[in-house]
């Protein structure tokens, strides 16, 4: 099996190189559906894996200047306290019980539905907020706006592993929209470390890391990141953000049936 999990870790992270997004959205039900892994268990690993790989990228970022710092701080201001009061409530709950895998597995679906919304409609959201400028939030209610988003990404990510990638994107663009685009990746990717890194440090004290997992994840998925980078010119966007989104509708359903 350790091979077939570097194969996966290698065709999320092209996956991830080409298109941005998609990471958790695929990866945690690759390991619930195919592999027949726990949702805690996929939930909690996914996020160790998703730790590791956003600090290279944000390393890169920082290194091009394309991470809004402020932005960041605010988004982690509610996504940090966010994390960790859900994992208290998972811990609250009953860990791994067979209640909670079930929360959890609903869970993931729903947000992987919203990351279809996000994907498919992003640019009409950009459409609509750029031809309405009076419904742009500005100062202290743009602050509180970016805190309150993080507080709601910091929840789902704990519990599903799943948002911070294409959500969270998107919702930078709507509150942000004059953002440029490398920018809005950079600030995605630099805010998501500190957020999953606390949410797998409390998916491992409730247990939930599968540390040889993790490993044969990581080996696939750092050469799988960098070959869809240097890819990712060549493929048009279109194309690839409409085999992400069918895949995920079908991966989201099959949760669910």
């Amino acid at each position: 099996m350790t091979l077939t999990y570097i194969i996966s870790g290698f065709a999320v992270g092209t996956l991830v190189g080409l298109t941005g997004v998609g990471g958790g959205s695929l990866m945690t039900p690759l390991l619930t559906l195919l592999f027949g892994v726990s949702p805690a268990v996929a939930v909690g690993t996914d996020l160790a894996f998703a730790s590791i790989t956003k600090a290279t990228g944000t390393f890169t970022h920082r290194l091009r200047g394309t991470v809004e710092w402020y932005v960041v701080r605010l988004l982690c201001c509610g996504a940090l306290p966010a994390a960790l009061l859900a994992t208290l409530a998972l811990k609250q709950f009953g860990g791994l019980s067979q209640e909670l895998g079930q929360i959890i597995r609903y869970s993931i679906a729903g947000s992987v539905f919203l990351t279809v919304i996000a994907i498919l409609y992003r640019s009409k959201l950009i459409a609509w907020i750029n031809a309405h400028p009076e419904r742009q939030l500005r100062g202290q209610r743009l602050a509180v706006a970016t805190i309150t988003a993080g507080a709601i990404l910091g929840v789902l990510v704990t519990i599903s592993s799943i948002g911070a990638g294409a959500i969270g994107a998107t919702i930078l663009v709507l509150l942000y929209p004059k953002m440029p685009a490398a920018h809005v990746a950079g600030t995605d990717i630099a805010y998501a470390v500190p957020l999953t890194a606390i949410a797998a440090i409390g998916h491992w004290w409730l247990g939930s890391i599968n540390w040889e997992l993790l490993g044969s994840l990581l080996l696939g998925s750092v050469p799988g990141i960098t070959l869809g980078s240097l890819a990712a010119k060549a493929v048009p966007e279109k194309l690839l953000r409409g085999i992400l989104a069918t895949t995920l509708t079908l991966v989201a359903c099959k949760l669910v049936l």
